[in-house]
């Protein structure tokens, strides 16, 4: 053999190596097939969402070097449909002045910031730098606000020199910049966290910033720290609303980890809300510190975290860890004399969905398993149906090693539940195991059901997306049953749609 026949032979053979690595990526054990999860390592909260000449950015915290929580990176993904991922290199590394914590970008349009032109504005990113160091040594304010920018549409960044732009004033938890163009006002918009309460800040140039008033201290839940909060306008009948989104840890509604959220009015310095009634976007132990995408319009898209911090650094994957939701379209619903948000898949899933297959009574009799009647087994899948009169009705995901995911409706207690007691492995963590509840909202006897099933992941909506719950889960062995149990109650529109992977 030649030098020239040997290097051929090696070409091939690191191609082919480098094939099957690729090959093997994203298909491990409990990865998700239908939501996106970084290559490998750590990730939890979703950050810097914003839409920009034809890509949905994703920003999320990251840490490079472990599967669990560590130095905070921001790390960097794109999307046209806001389904199918390519992650790009970090977009922000620690420095200095800290770890690189949640925040928001912006499109700078006018050029208020002077950091780009208005032919070429700047993409800005407004973070909380988090010092370590003055944190273990007990000072309170660690944590200030920071900006980056990049000219080339998100792939390269730069630290603003003059860096932070939002001194902490003394304040322990004084984090997560959500910021937006107030229009009417001809200036900036900043909800940020501060201990139990979330506050307002504006500013003509994203560089000198301003308090504008306090809300929550008071209202709402409160059984751990206000986190990554999030105000937009939406609509209903014509009528102009904001939504206020808050997470919360603990505290939340089942344990652990939360988003809730409060409907009112801002006239541009002061949220009031129309009710103080506690409200949860998703009453899942998995839906948390989710914000929307910035610079859509009218549309309002959500994003979470399919995660809990009582047990998050713990689950049982080796490569990477966490993922996020599927993105959810926002909308609002009222209910006698109240009003109430609802979140639902994005339509985009529409690109991943193979052919729908239609279920009739027969399908669904004495608890079929529905794999064996469409004759195929799903690893990721949408399960939709209705009703006129809302029982008691139980589906139920299940393996061969006798595993069991249930989630259901109990008319009795008026509430829907996702019971993971025997799911799967749980010994990762003595909270994981358990019932979690999501009382029922509407008001109305009909109903309607919408599951996205993935690997390790199962989405609940129903009645119009008001009654949400978001659980991960991780059996030994892939489920390869599913089933309904109706206990006689009529089902409408029963379909079960198999969903495209990703990657």
């Amino acid at each position: 053999m030649n030098i020239k026949q040997g290097l051929l032979i090696g070409c091939i053979a690191i191609s082919t190596i480098a094939v099957k690595a690729q090959t093997k990526l994203y298909h491990e054990q409990y990865r998700p097939q239908v939501h996106f999860s970084p290559q490998e390592k750590w990730t939890n909260d979703p950050n810097g969402m914003v839409y920009y000449k034809g890509n949905y950015h994703l920003f999320f915290q990251y840490y490079p070097k472990a599967t669990v929580w560590g130095p905070m990176h921001w790390g960097h993904a794109v999307s046209k449909d806001m389904i199918h991922w390519k992650q790009l290199p970090i977009a922000l590394y620690p420095d200095k002045l800290g770890y690189i914590f949640s925040g928001s970008v912006v499109v700078d349009e006018k050029n208020t910031s002077g950091l780009g032109t208005k032919d070429h504005p700047a993409m800005v990113a407004i973070f909380t730098h988090h010092d370590p160091v003055g944190e273990k040594n007990g000072t309170v304010n660690y944590q200030n606000e920071s900006l980056a920018y990049s000219l080339d549409e998100g792939k390269t960044w730069t630290k603003y020199k003059s860096n932070p732009v939002l001194k902490n004033p003394g304040i322990k938890d004084f984090r997560d910049p959500k910021v937006f163009w107030y229009a009417p006002g001809k200036k900036w918009l900043m909800s940020l966290a501060v201990k139990d309460r979330i506050a307002f800040y504006s500013s003509p140039n994203l560089k000198n910033w301003k308090k504008e008033s306090e809300f929550g201290q008071m209202i709402g839940a409160h059984g751990g720290v206000w986190e990554c909060p999030d105000l937009m306008p939406l609509k209903l009948n014509g009528k102009d609303y904001w939504v206020l989104l808050v997470s919360i840890n603990p505290g939340g509604t089942n344990g652990g980890s939360a988003t809730q959220y409060f409907v009112g009015q801002f006239d541009g310095s002061k949220f009031t809300p129309v009710s103080t009634k506690t409200k949860w976007i998703d009453f899942g132990p998995d839906d948390y510190a989710g914000v929307t995408w910035g610079n859509t319009g009218n549309r309002k898209v959500f994003l979470g975290w399919m995660g809990n911090w009582l047990y998050a650094n713990q689950v049982p994957t080796v490569k990477w860890r966490n993922a996020m939701t599927i993105p959810r379209e926002l909308s609002l619903e009222e209910l006698g004399s109240d009003v109430y948000l609802a979140s639902n898949p994005v339509k985009e899933l529409k690109n991943i969905t193979a052919k729908t297959i239609k279920l009739n009574a027969k399908d669904l009799a004495n608890g079929n398993n529905i794999f064996s009647v469409i004759k195929q087994n799903l690893g990721q899948y949408r399960l939709k149906f209705k009703t006129d009169q809302l029982a008691n009705y139980s589906i139920v995901l299940g393996n061969e090693s006798g595993e069991k995911l249930i989630i259901g409706f109990d008319k009795k207690n008026n509430h829907y539940y996702l019971n993971r007691t025997n799911a799967g492995r749980n010994d990762f963590s003595k909270i994981f195991t358990g019932v979690a509840y999501a009382p029922r909202i509407d008001i109305t006897p009909s109903s309607d059901l919408e599951l996205i099933v993935d690997q390790s992941s199962i989405e609940f909506f129903a009645d119009g997306g008001l009654s949400n719950l978001t659980g991960v889960f991780f059996p030994k062995k892939p489920y390869t049953r599913l089933s309904i149990l109706s206990n006689g109650m009529e089902l409408k529109d029963v379909e079960i749609t198999p969903l495209k992977s990703i990657w």
